[in-house]
């Protein structure tokens, strides 16, 4: 299918995981795809991946200057968005009593703070018709211990995209959320665990969900890609939850 073919696409942190599943299949789609990331190696190593055209910048998630940066950086190039994923975050997992004020800043800048302001800086280049996806998460529904930072910063994400779908609706642009339950990415070496920890909650996690298994980024990547084409354009302020069934059945 070519349903992106003609069509600019920005994916932010796209250089791993989902946000990289997501931004090949646009790619594979036809889109000229544009992609964010902190880190200048990463970018350089996926852009080929990325299709003709492609676009890859450095850029912190957690930094309002960031943002605003890549706002200036799509018009110096001329690009306007037909559709944008919202990916860029962090997860730090701690008991309630262990929670600092650094992870909750950390983890609110860069999932909450962040988004928000790169969307406003990002308004004046969408295009009529736009659609914006942001990545949410099952924890903002099943009270996972240690979650609870995380957890609350994805719910945020989550009322947003239904403000924000009324107000931007005069525009033109479509907001919705998918929700991934456990996906098997490099995320999951980035939880603050040992390897040890990191297993047993692996294996904790994987037996709730109803599959047995733990999804693939190329399986929410299908759901962003539908959610970003006009086939869905009845579908607004929504989440979509992705999970094998773990916080539904």
């Amino acid at each position: 299918m070519n349903r992106f073919t003609g069509k600019n696409v920005l994916v932010t942190g796209g250089t791993s995981g989902i946000g990289l599943a997501v931004a090949q299949a646009y790619a594979a789609e036809g889109a000229r795809v544009v992609v964010t990331g902190r880190d200048a190696k990463a970018l350089a190593e996926v852009t080929p991946t990325l299709g003709a055209g492609a676009v890859a910048l450095k850029n912190d998630a957690s930094q309002i200057g960031d943002a605003k940066a890549l706002a200036t950086a799509l018009a110096e190039r001329g690009i306007k968005l037909d559709a944008v994923f919202i990916n860029a975050g962090v997860a730090k997992f701690a008991a309630f009593d262990q929670v600092d004020e650094s992870l909750w800043d950390l983890t609110f800048n860069t999932n909450v703070k962040g988004a928000y302001f790169q969307l406003q800086a990002l308004l004046p280049y969408l295009n009529k018709g736009a659609s914006i996806v942001l990545n949410g998460s099952i924890n903002a529904h099943i009270g996972m211990p240690n979650s609870s930072v995380y957890a609350a910063s994805k719910a945020a994400l989550i009322t947003l995209a239904r403000t924000l779908s009324a107000e931007l609706l005069p525009n033109g642009v479509r907001v919705n959320v998918v929700s991934p339950g456990p996906v098997q990415t490099p995320l999951y070496g980035k939880l603050g665990m040992d390897a040890a920890q990191l297993e047993a909650t692996a294996a904790q996690i994987q037996a709730q969900v109803p599959l047995g298994r733990f999804g693939r980024p190329d399986e929410v990547a299908a759901t962003v890609l539908h959610l970003s084409s006009p086939e869905s354009g009845f579908i607004v302020g929504t989440e979509i939850v992705i999970d094998g069934g773990m916080s539904q059945l």
